[in-house]
């Protein structure tokens, strides 16, 4: 069966060809976005993380004819009333600068000792309608499912670490025994990430497909 991941990013394929091998499922080939015919890239208009992951992997779904699994995720600040939240990777404006993103949570956070956090990830799997067209994007109905992780912690002073990538440097979660994200192996990170945990929980529903 062919599962369509709606990201160019191969770490996440990994991750969840990982968790599929972890769990025993076996038969599922994982496509990227790289190996399908090129869609326009749908607008991250919702409220949540499982509203944008949702729109995602509709599109994805829609657009190929595959199930599609995508995944919205971020960081939940609880003295900043749960932001960044879906506006994580652009909190500073521009999309994807986490050195900018980085300066200025800890500008905003410099004089604030309650420092709980969680990075939170919400995992979407769209299954198209079967039949003649589903490929071609004809509007049959979708069958969809979704899964949420959440890796708690605390945000630091000061970034640590080079692994990783967005806020992994600023966040010290609490099975890590004192180590920022970013300071933790691909594998140690991979077994307890807010993405991990919502992989795990979506696995059985691609099971179901095979």
């Amino acid at each position: 069966m062919k599962l369509l991941v709606a990201s160019g990013n191969a770490k996440k394929l990994r991750e969840l060809d990982q968790v599929l091998q972890d769990l025993d499922i076996r038969g599922v080939e994982l496509l990227s976005l790289a190996d399908v015919t090129a869609y326009p890239e749908p607008r991250e208009t919702g409220l949540t993380f499982a509203e944008n992951a949702l729109i995602k992997a509709r599109a994805g779904a829609r657009a190929t004819g595959y199930a599609c699994v995508a995944d919205d995720s971020g960081l939940s600040v609880d003295a900043l009333g749960g932001m960044p939240g879906v506006l994580s990777a652009r909190w500073s404006g521009a999309h994807g600068d986490d050195e900018a993103n980085n300066r200025l949570l800890l500008a905003q956070m410099e004089d604030i000792e309650q420092r709980a956090a969680a990075f939170v990830s919400c995992c979407a799997l769209v299954v198209p309608g079967s039949g003649a067209g589903a490929a071609a994007g004809a509007a049959e109905e979708l069958r969809e499912f979704t899964a949420e992780g959440r890796w708690e912690g605390q945000l630091l002073y000061t970034p640590r670490g080079e692994n990783g990538f967005g806020y992994d440097p600023l966040f010290a979660p609490n099975d890590a025994d004192g180590r920022s994200s970013a300071e933790l192996t691909a594998e140690e990170k991979n077994a307890r990430s807010h993405r991990g945990q919502a992989l795990r929980l979506l696995a059985p529903h691609i099971a179901a497909l095979l």
